[in-house]
């Protein structure tokens, strides 16, 4: 048994991913009732990374604060704004392709119990609510804004602490990266629960009514990862940017897919930075940061659905509106949660730029839901990587400028 597991932990994680992933469509499809019960290793793969994500994020952060050096150099500056810029694109690439392709739904019964935002301005005032959130509650509610708030003032208050201080802070955060380690481990069998517990209990037959949408929405987020993102990367580094971007989708983006939580993916991320031998001092904040207000995807989700609602109704729209529907998208998608089905709730924000009343944009959510086993998937893998690739792509554009060779590692087998 023992060198059963030892030949088993020596296949790339990317390959003991894929056979889970094949081993759960097969159960799922051979004897649904058996795979609902597996459908609990799921639970536990999400819940375990999720449950130490948090406390993660708060000790990376407070300890790279804590120790950072005065003159010593970070690309947050420009991380940040590739962030933004990133978003911003993503939604003007989802408005011009609803006009290209436009698509309309079926709207039928709305759905209870889901309160979104009512406009830009509650969405600013829940973030800076969540920056003053209590660290306790901030911690028990994944509330990353508020942990990221708190690491920042506490890391700036332990600066002159102690050495020793600094080194225990450190030694925790170490400690909680080995845990994660030990979490990812379990991927495969998490994978395959996640995997039979969804086709087994909602199955596939239910997308094909939705599948002009999905395509739309899969397409546009396959334009941006596999376009955009990688003419960025080129004019930061001037040089191939696909080595880099294929290597952040295979080892972010597939995990990101199946967990479908840009917060329980920030482990996987941090480890992909480490690899590539980027700083931590930058990667530490900017990874958490990212999962926070890096929503490519959201920001596609939230145009396609609204100019599908749009569409819909017979609704005019001119370049301008739809100009601003893509500013707001991509506002909103900063908003968004970490979570998987996050954006959803944010179609009505988008909605009510057209008068669309909010029963109607409840619908549209209700469709959202319908296609989440893809779209959130899909939206969640392009987010979560390219957390990573534009935290390595400022710091590779800084490599370039002193004359360093860029070399994009191999993947490891153990992530």
């Amino acid at each position: 048994m023992t060198n059963l597991l030892r030949q088993w932990n020596q296949i790339s994680l990317v390959k003991r991913i894929l056979i889970g992933l094949t081993v759960g469509i097969i159960l799922a499809t051979i004897a649904p009732g058996a795979a609902k019960p597996i459908a609990i290793f799921g639970s536990l793969f999400v819940g375990g990374l999720k449950a130490v994500a948090p406390i993660l994020v708060f000790f990376l952060v407070m300890s790279a604060i804590s120790q950072h050096k005065a003159g010593q150099k970070t690309n947050m500056k420009s991380i940040i704004v590739l962030y933004l810029l990133g978003t911003f694109l993503a939604g003007l690439v989802a408005v011009v392709a609803s006009f290209m392709f436009p698509v309309s739904l079926t709207l039928g019964a709305g759905i209870d119990s889901i309160t979104p935002p009512g406009g830009v301005v509650e969405v600013l005032k829940t973030l800076l609510m969540n920056v003053v959130d209590n660290p306790v509650k901030a911690l028990f509610n994944a509330n990353y804004i508020g942990i990221l708030a708190w690491a920042l003032l506490l890391g700036l208050a332990l600066k002159n602490a102690p050495e020793t201080t600094k080194t225990m802070i450190n030694n925790f955060s170490d400690a909680l990266a080995q845990i994660v380690r030990w979490v990812i481990n379990f991927a495969p069998l998490g994978i395959m629960g996640l995997v039979a517990g969804t086709i087994a209990t909602s199955g596939i037959g239910a997308l094909l009514d939705y599948g002009k949408l999905l395509a739309l929405l899969v397409g546009c987020m396959a334009f941006v990862a596999l376009v955009v993102n990688p003419i960025i990367t080129f004019v930061m580094i001037r040089q191939n940017p696909y080595p880099l971007v294929f290597k952040c989708l295979k080892d972010s983006g597939i995990t990101a897919f199946f967990t479908r939580s840009s917060a329980a993916n920030i482990p996987v991320n941090m480890n992909l930075c480490e690899e590539l031998g980027l700083d931590k001092d930058t990667y530490s904040v900017s990874i958490p940061l990212g999962a926070t207000i890096n929503m490519a995807g959201a920001a596609i989700t939230i145009s396609v659905l609204t100019l599908a609602a749009v569409h819909t109704l017979g609704i005019q729209v001119d370049m301008g509106t739809a100009l601003i529907l893509s500013i707001l998208s991509a506002v909103s998608a900063c908003g968004a949660s970490g979570v998987a089905g996050g954006s959803l709730l944010l179609i009505p924000l988008a909605c009510s730029l057209f008068g669309i009343p909010n029963d109607v944009a409840m619908q549209v959510v209700g469709v959202g839901f319908i296609v989440g086993v893809i779209q959130d998937s899909c939206e969640t893998a392009l987010n979560s990587s390219t957390d990573a690739l534009f935290t390595a792509v400022s710091e590779f554009a800084e490599w370039r400028k002193e004359g360093k060779e860029i070399r994009i590692k191999k993947a490891s087998k153990v992530a």
